[in-house]
């Protein structure tokens, strides 16, 4: 039976760019599903690569979307690909993550067991391919603190996520007007779903690989300019308004905090007071002892040295934190809330909801079609 001819039950968003070196694995992870195939289908989001990412998407996808040239980050991909779905739940899932054999099935087991549940999200797995002491941190690290927090959740993560269709359109689908890159549009859309109502959920046993593989100013960069700074921002504004903390645990915030005040207290004593090594070795000491766990994963994962590397960078990722928590503060003081461009609120004043840089949904012409055939033939139509 066509694609266009079954009632779908999942429709799997993958928005790329430049992704055609994982996107092969990604790809061929969800080929090897359980979920039997003629019950999802599968929307590849071209956002703009210059690379092949169309040609190897078309090996396996019944959707290819091709955006031109420039990309316009991954909440504009997915929502274009989720205009297109026809399933009645959508995942959206990164094109540098692959999926378990079982992954998509739980999906859909976890919506039938629990119907007033309007999203639900995985985790990472513990074996991530990536070599290396910092990415074999930072990939455990997501893992770790989504092993932690399963159950209801106020954020929402669109790595590897489900939402229901009908409940994603009714909140407005990801804020393409803020975020025209990767930052915090996952948690946003998480906030406002909360906002109204509705349930999320975090089921750690929905797992999938990540294979990414970070550099040190990569990782930086990211926690404080592209996550710390627009979630403080966020967290702010929330609290101004309905008090929202956005999930943010109030362990983790004394961990962030007694981070800063011990590393200021160690700088310092060498300078004001020798007694100032007190405070910090009580501070910083409380910050590793909390944090065992994870520097004991790190340490069965990656051996000792990647535990030893571990402990330096997890405390510069709560100092970072403290950073982005004061210029975030001191931006939203200084220039209250972030507020969309001029020619955004123009275009809302006019009705229009998504960004009109391409018709929306594009036309059908424009997409590439492949409709999986029995015996594993493949036909393609323009």
């Amino acid at each position: 039976m066509s694609v266009t001819g079954r009632r779908l039950e999942l429709s799997v968003i993958v928005p790329a760019y430049q992704a055609a070196r994982c996107l092969p694995t990604s790809l061929e992870a969800l080929s090897l599903s359980d979920l039997p195939r003629q019950r999802w289908e599968l929307i590849v989001v071209d956002d703009g690569s210059r690379d092949e990412t169309s040609d190897i998407a078309r090996t396996h996808a019944d959707w290819v979307m091709e955006l031109p040239h420039p990309s316009r980050g991954p909440s504009y991909a997915r929502n274009r690909g989720a205009e297109a779905a026809r399933g009645e739940w959508l995942l959206f899932l990164d094109a540098d993550v692959s999926v378990h054999r079982d992954t998509l099935r739980k999906f859909v087991e976890a919506f039938r067991e629990d119907p007033g549940v309007a999203a639900v999200f995985g985790s990472y797995d513990d074996s991530p391919p990536a070599s290396g002491p910092i990415s074999t941190y930072r990939n455990l690290l997501h893992h770790h603190v989504h092993q932690l927090n399963g159950g209801e959740a106020m954020t929402f993560w669109a790595g590897c996520g489900a939402v229901r269709r009908s409940v994603f359109f009714e909140v407005g689908m990801f804020d393409e007007w803020h975020f025209s890159r990767p930052q915090i549009e996952d948690i946003e859309l998480g906030r406002r779903l909360r906002s109204m109502g509705h349930r999320i959920l975090l089921r750690p046993e929905i797992q999938a690989t990540h294979l990414k593989s970070w550099k040190l100013l990569e990782m930086l960069v990211t926690d404080f300019k592209h996550r710390g700074v627009p979630w403080m921002r966020l967290i702010v504004h929330e609290r101004t308004t309905d008090g929202a903390g956005l999930n943010v645990r109030p362990l983790e915030r004394w961990c962030a905090g007694l981070t800063a005040f011990g590393t200021l207290c160690a700088v310092g004593a060498p300078l004001a007071s020798a007694w100032l090594i007190v405070p910090a070795g009580l501070s910083l000491g409380f910050v590793l002892t909390v944090n065992r766990s994870l520097y004991a994963l790190l340490g069965r994962k990656g051996g000792l040295g990647t535990a030893a590397v571990g402990v330096p960078l997890h405390l510069a990722y709560y100092l970072s934190n403290c950073a982005a928590a004061v210029v975030g503060w001191l931006a939203h003081a200084l220039l209250g809330p972030p507020h969309p461009p001029a020619s955004a609120a123009a275009f809302h004043e006019l009705g229009v909801t998504t960004e009109p840089r391409l018709p929306t949904p594009p036309s059908r012409s424009s997409w590439h079609y492949t409709e999986e055939r029995r015996g594993g033939r493949r036909k393609e139509v323009r």
